[in-house]
């Protein structure tokens, strides 16, 4: 089979590579027709990541339809399904506390070692899913399986920003990071109620990308002002951080109001950045760390596609998976919004 395989920093190919096989009753095999390029993806495409080994079939966002199935996996061959982007066994305490990410048999696909045992990923014409039980769940007639894929990271991360910042009726929102995760979390902001929504970009492209999808975002530099205007000079209600960054961080922890809400969805690997502890405790604000959880919140994200918000619509280009080594050059130069490989049909 094809797959998207990392050679190296600013180095991705299409290569043949074997077509996985069940290794336990619990696990599936899914023929892919959908896969996706993350933001997540570039941080080993960036070299973002010292050791990350060559070799690695990338990818954690795909649907497709089931091609082979263990004996404790409640899909039949050929039904439509999505992943989960985090690998869980749906068992442990953690698991049935609804902490998927922190299942000490969790992973996530296509991202080496990084965040647990080492699991082949989704931009390939197949891929393994271990507990299939859990990490997948059945795609509806109503969704398409572009929609769907969606659902198993970036839609349900963006959701799962605004949860966090208790995001009610009213409130002024800000969002660090005009991307796909931040584009999606202003549009469930709003479902959510948020009077006004703000997004700090510092590319003018990506701004005006925004505009055209119904999002208003500013430049860096006046987006605390911005959200006090906003506000009668308090600061955002609750602003969600959505790139991963130092930088980015501490624009949400200036744009916050006194009792606010920081949420940081992005994948943070810093040791560095000073925190303005001073700053954090005079305002009284809240600082969570977030990791969208499709297994816990999938049900509920797929209401949101059903309420109107259409995650397709933020896809830019649509290539073939052949062409994965240049929709990632898109991607990263900000040439493509958001990049959907078609595998099959």
């Amino acid at each position: 089979m094809r797959a998207v395989v990392y050679r190296g920093p600013g180095e991705v190919e299409v290569q043949d590579v074997p077509v996985p096989r069940p290794l336990g009753p619990r696990d599936a095999v899914v023929r892919v027709t959908r896969a996706a390029v993350c933001g997540t993806d570039l941080h080993p495409y960036r070299g973002e990541l010292p050791g990350f080994p060559a070799g690695t079939v990338l990818g954690h966002e795909f649907a497709g339809r089931v091609h082979e199935a263990g004996p404790e996996v409640p899909f039949a061959v050929g039904e439509r399904v999505f992943a989960s982007d985090v690998i869980a066994c749906g068992r442990c305490s953690d698991c049935l506390r609804g902490r998927h990410y922190q299942c000490g048999a969790g992973s996530l696909f296509g991202y080496a070692d990084v965040a647990g045992p080492s699991v082949a990923g989704g931009q390939a014409q197949y891929v393994r899913v271990p507990f299939a039980d859990v990490v997948l769940a059945r795609t509806p007639d109503s969704v398409t399986d572009e929609q769907a894929l969606f659902v198993g990271d970036v839609l349900t991360t963006a959701y799962a920003g605004v949860r966090a910042a208790r995001c009610e009726p009213g409130d002024v929102l800000g969002v660090v990071g005009a991307g796909p995760v931040g584009v999606l979390a202003a549009r469930c902001g709003a479902l959510a109620g948020a009077a006004e929504i703000v997004v700090a970009e510092p590319d003018a492209r990506r701004r005006q990308q925004a505009a055209e999808f119904g999002v208003r975002a500013v430049a860096p530099a006046d987006f605390a002002e911005a959200l006090r205007a906003a506000t009668g000079g308090r600061g955002a209600d609750a602003v969600i951080e959505a790139v991963g960054s130092d930088t980015a961080l501490a624009c949400a922890l200036d744009a916050t109001g006194p009792c606010g809400t920081v949420v940081a969805l992005g994948a943070h690997h810093s040791t560095a950045m000073p925190f303005p502890t001073g700053q954090a405790f005079a305002r009284e604000l809240s600082v969570r760390f977030t990791v969208g959880n499709p297994i816990a919140l999938r049900d509920r994200v797929l209401g949101v596609i059903r309420a109107g918000v259409d995650p397709g619509g933020i896809v830019t280009h649509r290539l073939p998976l052949e062409a994965a080594a240049e929709a990632y050059r898109l991607f990263d130069r900000h040439r493509a919004f958001k990049v959907v490989l078609e595998c099959a049909s």
